[in-house]
C-alpha cells in the first residue's frame, strides 16, 4: 500500500514537472518582444545597429525555438525561457547603449556645427583674398557656388538636428566638412602662390 502511494506521488510529481516544462512561456515572450520594441523606440537600430541586429536575431531564434517546441508532443520550454530572459537583459543593455550613443552623437553634431560655421566664415574671408586673374575669377565663381551648396547643407543639417535626427545630421555635416576643408586648402594654396 505504501509503495503504491509513493509511486502515485512519484507519478503526480513527474506529471507536474512535465506540465511545468510544457507550459508556453508567454510572459517571457511578451517581455522579450516589449524589450526589443523599447530598444527600437530609442533608435538602437540607428545608433547601435550591430548590437540591435544581434538582439533581433536572438529574439527571432528564440521565437523559432518556441514554435519548434509547440509542434512537439512533449514540449520543453525551459531552455527557450532562459534564452528569452537573456533577450530581455540584452535588450535593456542595447537600449542603454543607444541612449548613450545618441547623446554622444548629439554633442558631436553641436561641436561640428560650430566648427562648420567657423570654417565657412574663414572660407568667405579667403575668397576675398584669393587671386582674381582671368582663371582665378572662374575658379572663384565655382568655389562660391560650392560654398552656397555647403551652407545649404549645413542649414539642412541644423533642421534635421532640431528634429532629433542626430545621426542624419552628423552624416550631412561630415560630407559638408570634407568639401569645405578642400575649398579651404585650395584657397590657401592659391593665396600662397600669389604671395610667392
Amino acid at each position: 500500500m505504501k509503495s503504491r502511494f509513493l509511486s502515485g506521488i512519484g507519478i503526480v510529481m513527474m506529471m507536474l514537472v512535465l506540465a511545468s516544462c510544457g507550459k508556453l512561456p508567454q510572459t517571457q515572450i511578451d517581455a522579450a518582444n516589449a524589450a526589443v520594441a523599447a530598444a527600437k523606440t530609442e533608435q538602437a537600430d540607428i545608433y547601435v545597429p550591430a548590437e540591435f541586429t544581434a538582439l533581433q536575431d536572438s529574439l527571432n531564434a528564440s521565437l523559432a525555438e518556441v514554435e519548434v517546441q509547440k509542434s512537439k508532443f512533449f514540449k520543453k520550454y525551459a531552455d527557450v525561457t532562459v534564452k528569452l530572459e537573456s533577450v530581455v537583459t540584452t535588450a535593456t543593455q542595447v537600449k542603454d547603449n543607444a541612449v548613450a550613443r545618441k547623446e554622444a552623437v548629439r554633442l558631436e553634431v553641436e561641436a561640428l556645427m560650430a566648427e562648420m560655421n567657423t570654417l565657412i566664415a574663414e572660407n568667405k574671408e579667403l575668397i576675398k583674398k584669393a587671386p582674381k586673374g582671368k582663371e582665378g575669377l572662374a575658379a572663384l565663381t565655382e568655389i562660391q557656388n560650392e560654398m552656397t551648396v555647403i551652407e545649404t547643407s549645413v542649414g539642412e543639417a541644423a533642421t534635421i538636428f532640431a528634429n532629433g535626427e542626430f545621426m542624419a545630421a552628423l552624416d550631412k555635416l561630415n560630407a559638408a566638412k570634407v568639401n569645405a576643408t578642400n575649398i579651404n586648402t585650395e584657397l590657401k594654396e592659391a593665396i600662397a602662390k600669389v604671395r610667392r
